[in-house]
């Protein structure tokens, strides 16, 4: 590992202008490219304290060996250079977008003499019109099959053009009338051309004009009674039409644009541009890339340009780009997609209309597309085993961890402190094990004491129920265990009976993890081991995973243990902790939101939800309903006398809401609405309620 100021030059060597710059290893390959407006400041960002660098740049920084720049003129030729160098050099530390495979497009060969149409892939041709992309071949297939009835155009290979010619007998299309047999001279090498011109025109949006002209044609064809040659056209009406269903009309104004949308997280990004021409959407594709580098939305979105349009010219690039975030500096990257187009083009943001509705579905898409990638890698048996071998290795393990339990703790300014507890079996989430807990040892914040009481309180239970089957000598010192089923988990116990209440269900907390995970780094682990410790149990690992710089902590070592950025074993502690993380989150946010809706109606006993609102609508506010009799409550349907002596009661014990203030001018307002808010109509659930199945009614969305 390379110091980086072994090889930093001094400010004054690197100029303060645009350029192009490269990292190189002490093998001298190039494993990062840049670009900046000023090179001077750029590259004063890399020499700095690897404390406050993040940790994929300090990774990068402190494995090249050298440094080197190129001066341009204009942010524009940078762009162009920076392209150019990540193609030539494949450098190991920028975003590179995984495309899975080469995308075909339907293209036609107007560079030779008679024009063909076929599916393409890989590097564009000069002289060959192409469409797309699609997302399969078969799909072009389809579309030329429906279009060679009016267009006829040639679409076999050079071998068997030259053997039909030789022979002077046409392929079968020939016979059955979806070619037009210019080998056999059936038609004039011009006239072939032309009708390959309208095949364009037609694959390019400009449908109308020829529908029109065939349906006309056809009305002509009736009028003179020639009822044959009006069905034929007819027919090649309505499949000219089956052809344009296919692609459904999404925007009105016949716009040709490219629409670009990305989906990330910490780890990954999918990208997903949708290609609109003549307002249909003629192709789609997407990539997906690990974040090897720090970078914005908008520097992804820079780079799927660059990507995309790198070996374009002229009408491959639209006239608009749309995308979620505008690069910054927005103009070398707008110029730089004119230059390629040969005429204007617009790089904006949708911000209404169709053209933001349009945006939203290709975000969909990405957002979809990183979801079943995350999906494919994490169900991929040979990878989960491969990731729990790494874990055990790094962390030294007997075996590998196929139980693994995370922590974490969530609270808002050290109220509704709460904390959860997931379960990951074989790499695989374990919903139905998920756990949340309600930090009642003390009040505030503090993370560390927070972690210590939940590792306890989760682990006296299991002792607990060690002791019931048996496999505990001793009177374990703990409390009795809460609320909260467990479902199986397949781990190997002396009695599977044992593990059983008499009613079947499984027992509470049985099941011990052979790896624990806390969300943090040496204070959290500290405090978990301690509880272990305090608890006498010794055959349980424990680890903690630090997000700022994604290290792996272990009981009392002073230095982390750093997984390789690529290690599946680090996606999937990455994953259990990130999970963990979501599941305490909502339930601390749903605690909040229950607290927020608290009235001194709910503690009036045999009052429910809808007799509630109907004493709130009726009064039109708490205020006005503290200060009604009990004559005046009884009014209300469905409140009889006692239950309205109750609230009444209830009412003038509870402290009322001090007056409301304008902010603004300090006015005292009065307010006849200010304690509604105890009250509401419907509660719906948070975004991202954690699971609740297999949870008896009685016990859903209570603490465990």
């Amino acid at each position: 590992m390379a110091d980086p100021s072994s090889y930093r030059p001094s400010p004054g060597q690197i100029p303060d202008s645009p350029g192009v710059y490269r990292f190189r290893d002490e093998h001298r390959r190039v494993i990062y490219v840049g670009k900046a407006k000023s090179l001077r400041q750029r590259l004063a960002n890399y020499f700095q304290d690897l404390a406050n660098l993040h940790p994929r740049t300090r990774s990068m920084v402190t494995t090249a060996a050298s440094v080197e720049w190129t001066v341009v003129s204009t942010e524009v030729e940078a762009l162009q250079l920076e392209y150019s160098w990540i193609k030539e050099y494949d450098p190991r530390f920028n975003v590179k977008y995984r495309d899975d495979k080469s995308y075909p497009y339907l293209a036609v060969t107007m560079n030779e003499e008679f024009p063909r149409v076929q599916v393409m892939r890989g590097h564009k041709k000069k002289g060959v019109r192409y469409f797309g992309p699609y997302g399969h071949a078969w799909a072009i297939r389809d579309t030329v099959d429906l279009l060679l009835r009016v267009f006829p155009v040639r679409t076999c290979s050079a071998g068997v053009f030259k053997n039909a010619a030789r022979t002077g007998r046409p392929c079968l299309l020939g016979y059955i009338g979806k070619c037009s047999a210019p080998c056999v001279e059936r038609i004039s090498a011009a006239d072939h051309r032309e009708l390959a011109d309208e095949f364009c025109d037609f694959m390019a949006g400009r449908t109308g004009t020829y529908l029109r002209r065939l349906e006309k044609r056809m009305a002509e064809a009736a009028e003179d009674m020639e009822y044959e040659r009006a069905a034929r056209l007819r027919d090649d009406i309505g499949a000219l039409k089956k052809a344009m269903e296919k692609n459904a009309v999404v925007l009105a104004d016949a716009t040709d644009a490219d629409l670009i949308a990305v989906a990330e997280d910490e780890l990954e990004a999918a990208v997903q541009i949708f290609h609109v021409r003549g307002g249909r959407v003629r192709g789609q594709r997407g990539w997906v890339t690990d974040k090897v580098e720090d970078v914005s939305t908008a520097a992804l979105v820079e780079h799927a340009l660059q990507q995309l349009y790198g070996e374009e010219r002229g009408d491959a690039v639209p006239k608009e780009v749309l995308v979620p975030a505008l690069p910054d500096p927005v103009e070398p990257v707008q110029q730089w997609l004119t230059e390629r187009r040969g005429s204007g083009v617009s790089l904006r943001i949708p911000q209404r209309g169709d053209k933001k509705a349009l945006m939203e579905t290709v975000q969909r898409n990405a957002q979809q597309s990183l979801v079943l990638h995350k999906t494919k890698r994490a169900s991929d048996l040979t990878t989960r085993s491969r990731a729990l071998e790494e874990i055990a290795d790094a962390l030294g393990l007997d075996s590998a961890p196929l139980r693994i339990e995370c922590y974490d703790i969530s609270h808002l300014q050290g109220d509704d402190v709460v904390a959860s507890m997931v379960v990951f079996e074989d790499g695989l989430a374990r919903k139905s094990e998920y756990r949340r807990f309600q930090i009642k040892g003390f009040r505030g914040q503090d993370d560390v004491r927070s972690m210590h009481e939940v590792i306890t309180r989760r682990f006296r239970r299991y002792l607990a129920e060690k002791e019931k089957t048996g496999e505990w000598a001793q009177e374990p010192a703990g409390e009795p265990a809460e609320a909260g089923a467990a479902g199986p988990a397949g781990e190997t116990v002396p009695s599977g009976a044992d593990l059983k209440d008499e009613d079947g269900r499984p027992k509470r907390f049985a099941y011990p993890p052979q790896l624990v995970v806390v969300d943090g780094g040496q204070p959290q682990v500290a405090a978990a081991q301690r509880a272990l410790d305090e608890l006498g149990i010794d055959d349980i690992a424990v680890c903690g995973l630090a997000k700022r710089l994604e290290e792996v902590w272990l009981p009392g070592d002073d230095d982390p243990v750093v997984l390789p950025r690529t290690s599946e074993g680090l996606y999937l502690l990455q994953r259990v902790r990130d999970e963990a993380h979501r599941f305490a989150i909502t339930y601390q946010r749903t605690r909040r939101a229950k607290r927020f809706r608290a009235s001194p109606l709910d503690d009036v006993p045999g009052l429910g939800e809808t007799r509630k609102q109907a004493l709130v609508k009726h009064f039109g506010s708490l205020k006005r309903l503290r200060s009604a009799t009990v004559d005046q409550i009884c009014e209300v349907p469905g409140i009889g006398r006692k239950t309205a002596e109750t609230v009444t009661a209830a009412l003038a014990g509870a402290v009322p809401a001090g007056p409301a203030v304008n902010t603004a001018t300090g006015e005292i307002m009065e307010d006849d609405a200010d304690e509604t808010s105890g009250v509401s109509e419907t509660t719906a659930d948070a975004p991202g309620e954690p699971v609740t199945a297999g949870l008896p009614d009685e016990r859903r969305g209570q603490e465990t």
